[in-house]
């Protein structure tokens, strides 16, 4: 399935992790200024929206050096062009064929 989606911006889960990860640690972290340490609620949710932000952007940036990596690797290791490239890729070099008029 992830092979279909490189090259989109879905090609990584990357960012979706980062956000996950990043929506959870905030919460927790956010809950923990909020009841031991008595902050203000504005500085909370700057704190959480900070937190889920750079993790986020952690994760696409992640995400995308090592898509791009597969990506050369594949291009390395089948410099031809041949079918397996185009399951690794999903990207086909070869021109459509059309229909036979009849």
């Amino acid at each position: 399935m992830m092979n279909r989606l490189e090259g989109r911006n879905l090609a990584h889960p990357g960012c979706l992790i980062g956000i996950t990860l990043g929506l959870i640690v905030g919460i927790v972290l956010a809950g923990i200024l909020a009841a031991g340490f008595n902050v203000p609620f504005r500085t909370v949710s700057l704190i959480w929206l900070a937190v889920t932000l750079v993790l986020g952007l952690i994760g696409w940036l992640w995400g995308a050096y090592l898509t791009t990596k597969k990506q050369l690797a594949a291009m390395r290791a089948n410099p031809a062009g041949t079918s397996e490239e185009k399951e690794i890729t999903g990207i086909s070099k070869q021109e459509p064929e059309l229909p036979a008029e009849q």
